[in-house]
């Protein structure tokens, strides 16, 4: 079984590296597993792998994330020799190893579609230094995944867009990890740009192209200080509320509705399978008021059997906020689509700024409605708004998948200042550390994958 083995890069043999950035949420959000635009913006703050083949047929890894080292190592034919479901269920059996379920799923991944492996050097030592804070709701995960899979794509010969690294490392978050998160992170980390906006349809995953930041405003990130998880209840519970929502409106509508074992299958030619391509006048006039404000699980399955989500299911104990849960990704949808309207407009004109930040505010109220705010995230948003269009701050909403984590916020460059004092005075009034996200850098594909000798 597994062995712990400290890894090392020797001097002489060549070394693949990579990194992938985390991300801040700047519109969007949750409404990704439903279909919307989201646009995002890749930080400063990476992950940089460094990957070394072996003699040895295993996968040796040593992460350093911040203040802590991890080691963790498996033989190749335990990880090739299990299927993924297989795979989840080791490392949900050892919860002290579940860190490293991101590396090795992607580990799998690459090496079942490997077009050959050296009998020489089988396996690999992976270097990790991570540099995205964990629990912030930056997509520290989604770091790790890219650019663990860049690194070691690249040493295997597995020729595969940045595109489709981003699909497969969501995939692994959702089948090896069980994490339900969307395909924004993983796309953002792999494919962002530098100081630019991703646009990102979710219909699964989109690029539409980049929104350039209007000279003199900026993104900001605030971290709360309160520890965001996207494998957390609440995530679940609404994501899940929202496939519940959409499986009532297509009975409502009529659709076809077929069943294949566990999977319900809508047949819908109009929307698409997404919430965000059922208009906010549509459902108004026909669904919203059908929608139960909450429904327990078990009333859900009596009737319905199931969601059409693969990676969530309903518990029949728990209530589930179901007419807000499906109406966020709806009403976010038209928020998204303005906002970048009116980001494209700001550079001619200052005046959309005060709409832009209205639309944050919007959004981040949809998100409490839904039962993923926090009274840290609240504070913050509320202290910039006290701050205002006189400071250069204009607008102000939770990110990712709620529940703590940080707070994105619009404003001026010249308002960098005023955001530092803000964050200092929450984290005096609170007791928390917090963390400032100013710069963006490059996705990965941007930055790409570098062989060298280590010396």
């Amino acid at each position: 079984m597994t062995r712990h083995v400290e890894p090392f890069l020797n001097d002489v043999d060549p070394v693949w590296s990579s990194r992938a950035p985390g991300r801040l949420d700047v519109m969007g959000g949750i409404a990704d597993y439903s279909g919307a635009l989201v646009l995002q913006l890749p930080l400063d703050r990476t992950t940089d792998a460094q990957l070394q083949r072996q003699c040895a047929a295993r996968c040796d890894v040593v992460s350093n994330r911040l203040d802590k080292r991890s080691y963790f190592g498996m033989e190749l034919a335990e990880i090739c020799g299990r299927d993924p479901r297989g795979l989840a269920q080791w490392f949900a059996e050892h919860p002290d190893d579940h860190w490293a379920a991101y590396v090795v799923g992607v580990v799998q991944y690459c090496l079942q579609r490997a077009p050959k492996i050296d009998a020489e050097r089988p396996g690999m030592k992976l270097q990790l230094e991570t540099g995205v804070p964990e629990g912030k709701g930056v997509s520290s995960s989604a770091a790790l995944e890219v650019a663990t899979m860049m690194t070691v794509a690249a040493s295997y010969g597995l020729e595969i867009s940045p595109e489709e690294v981003a699909v497969a490392c969501q995939w692994v978050e959702n089948h090896i990890v069980g994490a339900p998160c969307g395909i924004m992170d993983q796309m953002t980390s792999a494919c962002g740009q530098r100081g630019r906006l991703l646009r990102l349809r979710c219909q699964p995953g989109t690029i539409e192209g980049y929104v350039d930041i209007p000279d003199g405003y900026r993104f900001y990130g605030i971290d709360s200080g309160v520890r965001h998880a996207v494998t957390g209840s609440d995530y679940g519970t609404v994501r899940a509320a929202a496939f519940m929502g959409y499986r009532m409106i297509a009975d409502m509508a009529g659709l076809a509705v077929e069943y294949q074992g566990d999977c319900v299958i809508i047949r819908d030619p109009e929307w698409r399978g997404y919430l965000a391509n059922i208009s906010p006048a549509e459902f108004e006039q026909r669904f919203k008021a059908r929608l139960p404000e909450q429904m327990r699980g078990d009333e859900f399955l009596a009737k319905y059997r199931g969601t059409t989500d693969t990676v969530t299911r309903v518990d029949a104990t728990r209530a589930y906020p179901v007419r807000q849960a499906t109406a966020h990704p709806i009403y976010e949808q038209t928020r998204v689509e303005r906002f970048a309207t009116l980001l494209s407009e700001l550079a001619a004109r200052p005046s959309p700024a005060n709409e832009l930040g209205q639309l944050m505010y919007e959004s981040h109220a949809s998100y409490s409605a839904c039962g993923l705010g926090s009274v840290a995230t609240d504070r913050l948003v509320a202290m910039v708004r006290e701050a205002g269009a006189k400071c250069g701050l204009f607008g102000a909403k939770i990110t990712g998948g709620g529940s703590g984590g940080t707070v994105a916020v619009l404003g001026t460059i010249d308002a960098e200042a005023v955001v530092r004092q803000i964050a200092e005075r929450y984290s005096a009034e609170t007791g928390r550390e917090t963390d400032l996200f100013v710069e963006s850098g490059p996705g990965a594909a941007e930055f790409g994958v570098k062989q060298r000798p280590i010396r």
